[in-house]
């Protein structure tokens, strides 16, 4: 995945909240141990936050609404630094997929409103509650942000066996932004009836949101930036889609379950196979239509 190097970022669609206070002790906000491993894998890239995910939460200091400094905004100028640092990189992708689904808002007749992306270390206050790292990136639909610590893309590739890459990256934040837009579409409710399994809601709305990545994707070369006139993101190879393919197969819940509990509980499910994300994920890649992801029929 490489950026146009001329291109110039704007931070406003990113809020750095990293530099806060720490956990004290070090512990999670979301408890640890067997809770932590429950709430990781019903919270990984689930798309709620962890209130509605009903997890406790431990009293701890008062963490800041945003960090004495914003990393983001002095250092990511630039296409050029989206191409070599991490996060100026999820920066560019927050604008890319934003860019693409307001022009997909607009040629439907309808209005786009746009999501922030949160960064954040260890554990953050959201509109949905507090979250610590555990729980992965998540979307919020009570304030509409894009919740990340960058710290879970060392896990993607460690703990969860991803191949990695710039990519698999991209294909996270984009399926966050699934969940958004699956938000102002009024789909994202149906996963809040509780219910788990291969055929439940909340497997179709993980489902959707990784189609909704892929739709990102197939368009992403094509979506023309203000800022020069063309498109932010010049060239996805298929080694780069290999990689966003991988890191879904690496989040489904058959995956995990065998990894952490030696066994598949289909019956637990709340986001589909590894094949099933895999599938979808290239369903939206391949067409690059939205109406092609109703994962609900």
């Amino acid at each position: 995945m490489q950026f146009d190097d001329d291109a110039r970022l704007d931070s406003s669609e990113v809020e750095d909240r990293r530099g806060g206070s720490r956990i004290p002790g070090g512990k999670a906000t979301v408890g640890g141990g067997i809770v932590g491993l429950i709430a990781l894998i019903m919270g990984l890239l689930f798309g709620v936050g962890p209130e509605q995910l009903g997890l406790s939460t431990e009293e701890g200091e008062p963490v800041p609404a945003s960090s004495s400094f914003n990393q983001v905004k002095e250092a990511c100028k630039s296409g050029h630094d989206a191409n070599t640092r991490e996060d100026c990189r999820l920066l560019a992708v927050t604008r890319s997929t934003q860019a693409f689904w307001r022009q997909e808002f607009a040629r439907r007749g309808g209005q786009y409103s746009p999501a922030t992306t949160v960064f954040f270390e260890n554990r953050v206050n959201t509109a949905c509650g507090t979250a610590s790292s555990a729980v992965g990136p998540f979307y919020c639909p009570a304030d509409r942000k894009v919740y990340l610590d960058l710290g879970f893309f060392e896990d993607l590739r460690t703990k969860y066996g991803a191949i990695g890459g710039p990519f698999a990256q991209a294909y996270v934040v984009a399926h966050e932004y699934g969940h958004h837009i699956q938000n102002l579409t009024g789909t994202l409710q149906r996963a809040q009836d509780g219910r788990q399994g291969p055929n439940s809601n909340a497997v179709k709305v993980e489902l959707q949101a990784d189609c909704y990545a892929g739709v990102w994707a197939h368009n992403a070369t094509n979506v023309t930036d203000a800022s020069i006139g063309r498109p932010l993101i010049k060239t996805l190879t298929e080694d780069d889609i290999r990689d966003g393919l991988d890191a879904a197969a690496a989040v489904g819940d058959d995956r995990i379950q065998e990894k952490f509990q030696g066994r598949v509980s289909p019956e637990s499910w709340t986001h589909g196979s590894a094949e099933q994300r895999r599938q979808w994920f290239y369903q939206g890649y391949r067409t690059g239509d939205m109406a092609q992801c109703n994962t609900f029929r």
